[in-house]
């Protein structure tokens, strides 16, 4: 077993509730078969929970309340989209994954712990316009500018991306930007959680999916 850190057991309690133990056991699982499964590196077990899987459930504090449907695109091992179902049950949530070998694994994890999700083995281009979710993630994809073109027609109206990124978030948003604007992604945003919780808190760029009119004078939302 890979133990949950002290320093991280308040964190993880008030994320993922009377499901820590759900979040335990895919993290277990993870530790146990990811480096030979090539799912992450041998290094990468020792700072699982840290790096990885409460960053990833920080995400969570970024997702409306109310909000029914959820799509995580290039899945992988299950970052964050899995963390996500564990920590948001009331969640509908897709994992979109290209690799036969991940998509299989993010399968055995559904059936091991009884999560519901739905995996979709696919590119995000090839679902534009035969699938919507109010919410999009992606973590360590691509630059936003070229992840906005793969996750964007993805987005419901006045849904959001929500990408995880690191130092240059604000220099892929400039970048980015003229992409945003022809695909209706409007108010790009940085925002930081887990800010006095954990050591590195989780950054987040969030862009909404422009409400379009239905009607002259009419705003669908």
């Amino acid at each position: 077993m890979l133990p949950l850190p002290d320093t991280l057991r308040p964190t993880a309690e008030r994320l993922f509730g009377d499901r820590l133990e759900l979040a335990e056991r895919y993290t277990d699982l993870l530790a146990e078969q990811g480096p030979e499964r090539g799912l992450i590196g041998p290094r990468e077990v020792e700072r699982l929970w840290e790096r990885h899987v409460v960053n990833c459930a920080l995400l969570t504090d970024a997702v409306e309340e109310g909000t029914s449907t959820l799509a995580d695109i290039g899945s992988g091992a299950g970052l964050p989209g899995v963390v996500i179902a564990i920590a948001r049950p009331e969640l509908s949530v897709t994992l979109i994954e290209t690799m036969q070998r991940r998509t299989t694994w993010l399968e055995e994890v559904d059936a091991e712990l009884g999560l519901g999700l739905e995996v979709v083995r696919s590119r995000a281009e090839e679902l534009h316009g035969r699938r919507t979710f109010e919410v999009v993630t992606a973590r360590a994809v691509a630059a936003l500018d070229k992840l906005a073109r793969w996750s964007l027609p993805l987005v419901a109206d006045g849904g959001s991306l929500l990408a995880l990124k690191g130092g240059s978030a604000a220099e892929e948003i400039e970048a980015a930007q003229k992409t945003l604007r022809k695909l209706g992604g409007v108010d790009p945003r940085i925002d930081r959680y887990g800010v006095g919780e954990v050591e590195v808190p989780t950054t987040v760029v969030q862009v909404r999916r422009r409400v379009e009119a239905t009607k002259k004078g009419e705003v669908r939302g």
